[in-house]
């Protein structure tokens, strides 16, 4: 038995932060629609239900049978959870004209409730509402307020039930990990039995009886996710993988030969594509974003689909897909924010299964795998980087000469990264989530250097911190360090004659340019 939350997903951009929260507690949850609750799950241990973009008197508004799970199950509302629960059971919520958004504190909580076990006084959550609830049903009784909202959780005196109007999820709310424990933990009972070393071996017995002794091939990217993939499927089946590592052109600089060197160390059986022609000749005079991603992936399914026809028994296609990837791709409100190259299903031409041990996993937690299987730190520690590789960090067609300016300035910036030692000892690139340089090649600027005036693309650094890519803050860079990667792209690449550096967070900007 492997024991379970279920998180319901109500369409909320902090839902995946639940289930982060949940992971971090060593505790395996699963983020299933609003309406795909289990039936007959023994595993299930408790029950959360996510927050939503919308208010409960919507008509569009998600709806859910809580007696599927209310009375059965240990459950938390959080935010409109917290609202549909109560609107669902005689209470009220009503639209109070203004919207409660940002750091409250509460002004009273009941410190022998098992879910504020542990609490401080005057504790700081984080309100993000348009209505609030008025009345709680008859059978609740109240367990939080702050100074403008009564009821900012209640709790069943007939059920396992609590809710609270605070997202417990986000890092404002202050003891919201504590709160999240003291349900999943001390309510639930969670054991707390998963970790990375428990995962690798469930993944691989249940890689040894789903694959038996089929041939499988995987598609290597370079990145962590791929090559932990890799290492995994390798330890389950051994010389019954073939890995492909494909070389579209637009990788970084001397990427291809690099990688294939650390694959080949692992003891990997991997070949090597150099299919760039094909890219570069599609992408030609492409600019739209969404369609340099669909060009890219279809592409690689080409290639990989003539190279599959050479192992003439393979009979599954790996992919290192992870959790985020799937829920950008398509979020349960059915709004696509990008498309993933490995993401949505194989055409029926490849003839292949596909296999994706790594798809419940967050960044974090496939690291923590890859340091389980012994990998090489170096190749753990890489910055996440998009499938369709630098042409997504293009602005604009995709040319060779493009992709030359962007891979000299690029790894003047990631190098300089690995060479910076911070005070504490430690390397920049290891304090740095994501870093990457844009080619912003829809744009020139006037410059000078030496009597000549130039005009010449600006290129954008970008470098973010996080925990997961659910969310990001742009990384505050040191001015020595941003002065001399500056200075040594201006000077060493041609075609650059100007460096900014992107500030924006995630949300309501996302990691990559395009």
């Amino acid at each position: 038995m492997q024991q379970k939350i279920i998180i319901l997903d109500f369409g909320s951009q902090t839902t995946q932060l639940i289930g982060r929260r949940v992971r971090e507690l060593d505790t395996f949850c699963e983020i299933l629609p609003y309406n795909k609750f289990p039936k007959d799950d023994s595993d299930v241990i408790g029950v959360i239900l996510s927050g939503s973009p919308y208010s409960v008197h919507d008509e569009e508004a998600f709806k859910v049978d809580l007696s599927q799970f209310v009375g059965k199950y240990p459950v938390l509302g959080i935010c409109y959870g917290a609202q549909f629960i109560a609107n669902s059971n005689g209470g009220k919520v009503e639209k109070t004209g203004t919207r409660e958004y940002g750091r409250a504190n509460l002004r009273t909580f009941d410190a022998d409730n098992a879910l504020f076990k542990g609490f401080e006084e005057n504790s700081q959550v984080w309100m993000s509402h348009g209505d609030t609830i008025t009345a709680i049903p008859a059978d609740c009784h109240v367990i939080a307020s702050t100074a403008d909202v009564k009821y900012a959780a209640y709790a069943s005196d007939t059920n396992p039930l609590w809710a609270v109007q605070f997202h417990p999820e986000v890092f404002h709310t202050t003891q919201g990990k504590l709160l999240l424990k003291n349900f999943v933990v001390d309510i639930c009972g969670s054991k707390q039995q998963w970790s990375p070393a428990s995962f690798v071996d469930s993944t691989v017995s249940e890689l040894k009886e789903q694959l038996g002794n089929d041939r499988v091939i995987l598609g290597l990217s370079g990145g962590v996710d791929s090559s932990v993939c890799a290492t995994l499927l390798n330890r389950a089946i051994g010389k019954n993988l073939t890995c492909i590592f494909v070389d579209h052109g637009m990788l970084r600089k001397n990427e291809f030969q690099k990688v294939m060197e650390a694959y080949q160390g692992l003891g990997l059986n991997v070949i090597g594509v150099d299919a760039s022609e094909k890219f570069f000749k599609d992408l030609e005079g492409v600019t739209d974003p969404e369609q340099k991603r669909k060009i890219i992936g279809r592409d690689f399914v080409e290639v990989f689909n003539a190279e599959a026809k050479k192992i003439t028994d393979a009979k599954w296609l790996a992919q290192g897909t992870i959790y985020p990837d799937r829920i950008e791709s398509l979020s349960i409100t059915g709004m696509v924010i990008k498309s993933h190259h490995n993401v949505g299903g194989l055409p029926e031409e490849m003839h292949l299964q596909l296999c994706e041990p790594l798809k419940w996993l967050f960044k974090d937690e496939v690291r923590r795998v890859g340091y389980e299987l012994g990998m090489p730190e170096r190749l753990i520690k890489r910055h996440p980087f998009p499938g369709p590789g630098l042409a997504v960090r293009i602005l604009g067609d995709i040319t060779r000469e493009k992709v030359r300016i962007l891979q000299d300035a690029d790894d003047i910036y990631i190098e300089a990264m690995h060479n910076y030692i911070c005070e504490d000892g430690e390397c920049l690139y290891d304090k740095v989530w994501q870093a990457g340089t844009v080619l912003l090649s829809t744009i020139r600027s006037v410059g000078v250097m030496g009597d000549e005036r130039t005009y010449e693309h600006p290129v954008a650094l970008r470098a973010v911190t996080s925990t997961d890519a659910m969310t990001a803050d742009w990384a505050h860079l040191p001015y020595d360090f941003m002065a001399k990667v500056s200075n040594e792209i201006i000077n060493k690449v041609k075609g650059v004659n100007r460096v900014c550096y992107d500030i924006s967070s995630k949300p309501p900007s996302t990691i990559e340019w395009e």
